[in-house]
């Protein structure tokens, strides 16, 4: 790497370590700065940053070189881990957004591809959400509303424009006579096979999380099975297969990112794009608790399969985003 890639290490002196348990070893690493960087450096600067952080890093940077961080990172890294550490080091929503914008122009938009936007949708807070479509149209000069409509086929684009397009209420506010009787309003539109219901769509779309749960756990108590089984009763097309991800995603989102990590690494080969996705954006809001819900679900280590299906400084950094430092213990 070259002298500005040095500068990176230099500025992130200025930054908390937000691993407060690796304080001795960031002050020794300080004392060896002089002699050079290499990408494990690079892994405890960025590694253990925040996102406002990484921000001041990237701007302090462009001031200093008039010059992206982005792009220098971009041409002195390679492969999964310059994807990784690249994907880290952008501003959250901007990532989003670039990730919504590559999910609605892939050649082929099945679940796997479409799933990204419920997650920004239904995964993260409303004030993150509302940042992703801003920073949308600003990169794109077209609303993430208006790229869905075009680029996706009913009844698809009905529940995704809803999801994308709200504005949830934040607070932990539970009506248990709403979610009994919006309870009733999801198991109507399922004994008529309306998954693109009005109901269902607005309900999942409006609702607080909170609220949602306690709707989901109303259906449980009055019909026997969870809202999620009756949608698979129901069919077996895209449109269940998104609502089984929204429902996920809005009850439980640890549950939904152990299964794309899950799914990213088992079989022939690796799905490095799915796994960077589930480690990288989760790093800094539930990635504990995607960590239990993996060891829950399929009784193996998250950390432990993520060893045995990456290698070298990219499991080291993805070992880092996991709480594990960079070798892993």
């Amino acid at each position: 790497m070259n002298r500005k890639i040095n500068a990176l290490f230099a500025l992130g002196m200025r930054f908390q370590v937000l691993d407060w348990n690796s304080h001795d070893r960031c002050y020794i690493w300080t004392l060896a700065l002089g002699l050079g960087t290499d990408e494990k450096e690079l892994i405890l600067v960025l590694g253990h940053r925040n996102a406002q952080q990484r921000k001041e890093i990237k701007e302090t940077y462009q001031k200093l070189y008039n010059e992206s961080l982005i792009d220098r990172l971009q041409s002195e890294l390679s492969g999964d881990f310059r994807n990784a550490i690249v994907l880290w080091t952008h501003d959250p929503p901007e990532r989003d957004a670039k990730y919504a914008r590559d999910a609605l122009k892939a050649r082929r938009k099945g679940i796997k591809q479409l799933q990204i936007l419920v997650e920004i949708a239904c995964a993260s807070t409303p004030n993150h959400l509302m940042a992703v479509r801003q920073a949308y149209c600003s990169l794109f000069d077209c609303s993430l509303e208006e790229d869905i409509i075009t680029s996706v086929s009913q009844p698809l684009t009905k529940i995704l424009v809803g999801l994308v397009s709200s504005y949830r209420h934040n607070e932990v506010t539970v009506n248990l006579d709403v979610a009994k009787s919006e309870a009733e309003k999801l198991h109507e539109a399922i004994n008529n096979k309306q998954l693109d219901d009005d109901h269902i769509v607005w309900i999942l779309s409006t609702r607080n999380v909170f609220q949602l749960r306690e709707t989901f756990a109303s259906y449980k108590q009055l019909y026997g099975n969870t809202f999620e089984e009756d949608i698979n009763n129901c069919g077996k097309g895209d449109l269940a297969s998104l609502l089984n991800v929204v429902v996920w995603c809005l009850d439980c989102p640890e549950k939904h990112f152990a299964k794309v990590v899950r799914d990213s690494i088992v079989g022939l080969g690796t799905d490095e794009d799915s796994l960077n996705r589930a480690i990288v954006t989760r790093a800094e809001i539930d990635l504990l608790k995607v960590r239990f819900e993996y060891t829950n679900m399929y009784k193996s280590s998250l950390d432990d399969d993520v060893i045995g299906d990456t290698s070298g400084d990219y499991m080291e950094f993805l070992l880092t985003l996991l709480g594990k430092g960079p070798k892993g213990d």
